[in-house]
């Protein structure tokens, strides 16, 4: 008894390892999206550029990402997870690195669509790696957990790289954000002496996984379902956290103040909604219901919010709630892919869906951004429930398996 307890401690203690590792390149790959956000003025000041032209870069980045990510799961199912998420850690890292060494803006914004390479590798290694090597009865928690650090890596990083510009500049935090990229990098290489933990992130390539059979997996109605409920859940993402604030004060003159009070409880309160989402599919296997029911909590949430005007404890409360719905729903949104993905196939399918967000990126400032322009605030929020209630359809309509 004593030696299967010893035995089940350590099992624990390496997945916990793993985990960890996992989560914290999904950390730095949140911090590196928003690198430049904070930084822009200090950037633009010194290279004496427009807001369009700094707007290449991070067009650079999307762009890449968006066209490679899909190519780069081909590869981790095929090479292996855990050697292509330390490469693309370190690809990002340099990137940024030497476009606070070298002064000049294009050579800033070339690496930008280098770091845009290394932006691909995250989502389809991270869930290779969490799907191949963690217990069924645990993944749930891991993808929550997972999600929740990328969360956090948003969360963390305007505050940190101002406080590095203000100490180095912003060529410093440059600099700094690449030094954190390097340092988890070699905590993912140190984590690979435990073979029981890290081994081949994926099994020996077989016929299955050439790539004609590839992208006939990928084109199957099941993972072409859940690549549009990405790109949905993005849409809804973008229009509240992008246009919400706005909205109200054109709908109903809620100060900017308590807009973004309302829009900070829905931040934290989603990020709470992860982790209790994480404890929820450990509990149960029916994802897709708990996906529906938070879907439709949150769209109803927001229908009343641009039908209504609650005044401004309400309405953060609302927008507190509907945040949690949407966090909840992640942990199982993430289950769901999984459960329809055959063996060795999880690095080119989550690579595949998860582009849902790139496209969903860009298709939401269109939509809101157009909606602002026209003079309709209400429909922000409206449009939001729609998509929410669409992304139920996805849900509730997928096929059981992948062939």
């Amino acid at each position: 008894m004593t030696q299967a307890t010893e035995i089940l401690r350590e099992s624990r203690a390496l997945h916990l390892r793993l985990v960890g590792a996992i989560s914290a390149a999904h950390f730095v790959s949140h911090y590196y999206i928003l690198l430049l956000a904070p930084l822009l003025p200090f950037v633009r000041a010194e290279y004496g550029v427009s807001y369009t032209e700094i707007g290449l870069a991070l067009a650079a980045f999307n762009i890449v990402s968006t066209a490679l990510q899909t190519p780069v799961g081909f590869l981790v199912d095929w090479l292996g997870a855990r050697v292509l998420l330390i490469l693309g850690l370190t690809i990002g890292a340099g990137a940024f690195a030497i476009a606070g060494l070298v002064d000049s803006f294009w050579m800033m914004v070339a690496m930008f669509a280098l770091a845009g390479v290394g932006n691909t590798v995250y989502h389809p290694a991270d869930y290779a790696l969490l799907s191949h090597h963690v217990p069924p009865d645990r993944i749930g928690q891991a993808f929550s957990v997972h999600t929740f650090a990328g969360m956090l890596g948003s969360a963390v990083a305007p505050a940190s790289l101002l406080l590095m510009q203000n100490i180095w500049g912003w060529r410093g935090a440059f600099i700094g954000a690449g030094m954190l990229g390097f340092a988890v990098a070699a905590f993912l290489l140190a984590v690979r002496e435990n073979a029981a933990v890290v081994g081949p992130a994926a099994p020996p390539r077989a016929d299955a996984d050439k790539g004609a059979v590839g992208w006939r997996l990928l084109l199957s109605a099941p993972i072409l379902l859940n690549l549009v409920f990405f790109m949905l859940l993005a849409i809804v993402s973008g229009g509240i956290y992008n246009y919400s604030v706005v909205a109200l004060d054109a709908l109903y003159g809620t100060p900017v103040a308590v807009g973004n009070i309302a829009l900070s409880g829905n931040l934290l309160l989603s990020a709470i909604g992860v982790l209790i989402g994480g404890l929820l599919v450990g509990r149960t296997t029916r994802h897709a219901l708990v996906a529906t029911l938070g879907l439709a909590a949150l769209g109803l949430i927001m229908a009343l919010i641009g039908t209504v005007d609650l005044g401004a404890l309400l309405l953060i409360v609302a927008m507190s709630v509907g945040g949690f719905f949407s966090g909840v729903i992640m942990p199982s949104r993430d289950m769901i892919v999984r459960a329809i993905t055959p063996p060795g196939s999880f690095g080119k399918v989550f690579g595949f869906v998860t582009t849902g967000f790139n496209i969903g990126g860009i298709v939401s400032p269109l939509i809101f951004g157009a909606i602002m322009d026209h003079g309709s605030p209400r429909l922000v929020f409206l449009g939001v429930a729609a998509f929410s209630l669409i992304a139920v359809v996805t849900v509730a309509t997928r096929p059981r398996r992948a062939a």
